[in-house]
């Protein structure tokens, strides 16, 4: 991990504050009724907590809030240094607040030897890609009520980090788009276990780009999806808790080898699992929890 990258999952977790001078505040009452926890940045998830019955907006969205106040915002890969928060107090006010996002810089791969098909599909195959794509978008939709992402993430397998969130990849010479999630390498039949708690919204055992491939639906539009799978567990709508086993790791979809990709996404923008988990614990460490 480089070392920018470890200053700022450093800066991630377990970070709350109130984010003086990042905006401009239009009431002194609605002022302190907002709360983030953690650091705006490209690949990035920070926590929010506003008054129970507030309204929150980001970018024209509308967020879910929960009872309590909770929300959270994801920031995409090429999200802008400048984005636009809005919220609506229980009292009427309404606040226009202007988050400054950090800018990242990321690197290129390049792999080789691919079979020719996986890299340039044929007719055939993109019908089946177009359709497993609107499987995985499907899911990526879900807004579930759940709060499994306020316990936090870990790593779903402990071993060597082979490739990085944001990285561009070249495939065969051909550039391809960037890689959205973090591979781990692993030996073949591996134990996958859940990074958090949540609900299973998908289950394919054999896709064309990610092979067997899982997601888990964290709630309120926050989701983990695990690919290249040899074995999967669990089933469609089942409940997990973290920790538990799901899957086994291999070398299914376009794959070069046994690993596991891990992404996570709040609803279509994808996010740095490093940024999210934090650094890659030991195989001690991540027992212990």
């Amino acid at each position: 991990m480089s070392k920018v990258l470890e200053q700022q999952c450093r800066k991630f977790i377990g970070l709350v504050l109130v984010l003086p001078g990042l905006w401009a505040s239009v009431g002194a009452a609605a002022l302190g009724e907002l709360v983030i926890s953690g650091e705006p940045t490209q690949g990035g998830l920070v926590h929010g907590h506003v008054s129970p019955g507030a309204q929150v907006w980001y970018e024209g969205r509308k967020l879910r809030v929960a009872k309590r106040g909770e929300f959270v915002i994801g920031f995409g890969r090429n999200e802008p240094s400048t984005t636009k928060l809005t919220i609506r107090y229980p009292d009427g006010q309404r606040e226009q607040r202007q988050l400054n996002v950090a800018q990242r810089e990321y690197n290129i791969q390049r792999i080789d030897g691919l079979p020719p098909r996986k890299v340039e599909p044929t007719a055939k195959d993109l019908v089946r890609i177009r359709q497993e794509t609107a499987l995985i978008k499907a899911a990526r939709r879900q807004d579930s009520g759940q709060t499994d992402f306020l316990r936090g993430f870990t790593w779903p397998v402990v071993g060597k980090i082979s490739g990085v969130y944001g990285s561009q990849r070249v495939l065969n010479g051909k550039p391809r788009r960037p890689h959205y999630g973090v591979d781990v390498a692993a030996r073949a039949g591996t134990l996958v276990q859940a990074p958090a708690a949540g609900v299973v919204s998908l289950v394919h055992r054999d896709m064309y780009f990610t092979g067997g491939t899982i997601i888990i639906d964290h709630g309120h539009g926050l989701s983990s999806v695990f690919s290249h799978l040899s074995e999967v567990h669990v089933l469609e709508r089942q409940r997990v808790a973290r920790g538990e086993t799901i899957a086994k790791v291999g070398a299914t979809g376009r794959a070069t080898g046994p690993h596991l990709h891990w992404g996570i996404n709040w609803f279509e923008r994808r996010l740095d699992p490093q940024l999210i988990a934090g650094p890659m614990p030991t195989a001690a460490t991540q027992n212990s929890r």
